[in-house]
């Protein structure tokens, strides 16, 4: 049987999609759902091998059908995985996973129920400088974590369905779990309305993880300039991530304030020390190739991915807090506990061979 790959959804992520899917998957990416007649049109010129449909019943009951790759708008997200799932495919869904925790936390057991792989596209989480800064925290190199701060502005892709943090704060979310490699504990959030009623254009958001460490993230479409950063601030040394600096998308400064003994009166003093800056080489792959690759390859070993359902639904509890917090005037609001019931248990099943992602 020839093992094939649907995707849904051609617009804004979609083509990146589509062009990764192209290259790794070659033959076995079959189709393209989009209800856009121009969209469909578009993708039957640049890819004249995969059938452009407007049919997603008809990717579903297509037994050769073993993946689908969803990329539509946020509130279509989980209805649409829920019907993937329950076909009986694989699915990779793009960020956020679903639009209330309740929702993502039953698509995640669904997908173990099962024994399919449900994977977010939290792209960041492969980012080679990310994976170096974990790497960085972990190994304990930078001292203890103090805090982070993270900015995702930009002046353009303003939406009216959904705000700010729900569409470009997944990000710095998933990166901030990744990175903490635990669960944030509460959120309080504010946030300005300019350009539509309803929906917060810019947000302030602050997030508290064990042990006093906070993460701050700002996000906008209404700014003079495009930022994406990631700050991390140690005892021993500071991270910056700057995914718009490639000559130096990760910085290690051997900055800090160490303590010095206390003087006569009791007062602590501190000693600022500003020496050596280094720029690690880190690799130059695109990390939604490697995303997209480790999907293919979870798919044919049943592997669990890295970013599960439950990686999904920790990052939709923030978000939905951060909703809390706005309606309560920026309060404190308590992220909840996500209990995984299967995370621990291997999968089973038999590979899927032809899914190795192929090289061109």
């Amino acid at each position: 049987m020839t093992e094939k790959i649907g995707l849904v959804g051609f617009g804004y992520w979609g083509t990146n999609l589509a062009r990764n899917l192209d290259k790794l998957a070659q033959s076995r990416w079959h189709y393209l759902v989009d209800a856009s007649p121009q969209r469909r049109q578009v993708a039957a010129e640049r890819y004249a091998r995969v059938l452009a449909t407007d049919d997603l019943d008809m990717v579903l009951d297509d037994n050769e059908v073993v993946a689908v790759v969803i990329a539509t708008p946020a509130p279509s997200h989980a209805p649409l995985a829920r019907r993937a799932l329950a076909a009986g495919k694989h699915v990779f869904v793009e960020k956020p996973l679903a639009m209330s925790l309740a929702d993502a936390v039953a698509l995640a057991e669904a997908a173990d129920r099962a024994n399919l792989v449900l994977m977010v596209g939290h792209t960041f989480e492969y980012v080679p400088a990310v994976e170096r800064m974990r790497e960085y925290i972990r190994s304990g190199e930078i001292g203890d974590v103090l805090y982070l701060h993270s900015q995702r502005l930009n002046l353009g892709r303003i939406q009216s369905d959904l705000h700010t943090f729900w569409s470009i704060g997944p990000h710095d979310v998933s990166i901030a779990n990744h990175l903490l490699g635990t669960d944030p504990r509460w959120v309080a959030a504010q946030g300005g309305r300019y350009l539509h009623d309803g929906v917060e254009d810019v947000m302030f958001v602050t997030v508290g993880y064990p042990g006093d460490v906070v993460a701050h993230m700002h996000v906008s479409w209404l700014d003079p300039a495009k930022t994406r950063r990631t700050t991390v601030v140690g005892t021993r040394r500071m991270l910056v991530y700057d995914d718009l600096n490639s000559d130096a998308r990760l910085t290690v400064f051997d900055k800090g304030a160490d303590p010095l003994e206390a003087d006569g009166t009791g007062v602590r003093q501190y000693r600022l020390r500003d020496e050596a800056v280094h720029v690690p080489a880190l690799a130059t792959a695109e990390p939604l190739a490697l995303e997209l690759a480790h999907f293919l390859d979870c798919v044919r070993t049943g592997a669990r991915p890295r970013t599960d359902g439950w990686n999904g639904a920790r990052v939709v509890a923030v978000l939905e807090a951060a909703d809390a917090s706005i309606r309560a005037g920026g309060a404190t609001v308590t992220v909840p506990r996500i209990e995984v019931p299967y995370v621990t248990r291997p999968r089973s099943g038999g590979p899927h061979p032809d899914l190795t992602p192929a090289t061109s």
